[in-house]
């Protein structure tokens, strides 16, 4: 399945499911990615790191590490 962190620039996807367990699921729930929100990647750095994300009207950054754990429909 395709992770957030396999989207380019200027795609929009809605998340299907969080992997990972205990603080580091609740850190990314606690920045408003849940199952169901639409993302929409604005950027992403040169080096890949990080992604510069639009989520329920605010724009976030968010490293690789985490956006493997974001599986997007």
């Amino acid at each position: 399945m395709k992770t957030l962190k396999d989207m380019r620039p200027g795609e929009t996807a809605t998340v299907a499911r969080l992997l990972g367990e205990g603080p580091v699921k609740r850190r990314i729930m606690d920045m408003g990615i849940t199952r169901g929100t639409e993302i929409f990647v604005r950027k992403v750095a040169p080096l890949g790191d990080p992604m510069e994300l639009s989520v329920r009207g605010y724009e976030l950054s968010i490293r690789k590490v985490d956006a493997e754990m974001i599986e997007m429909e």
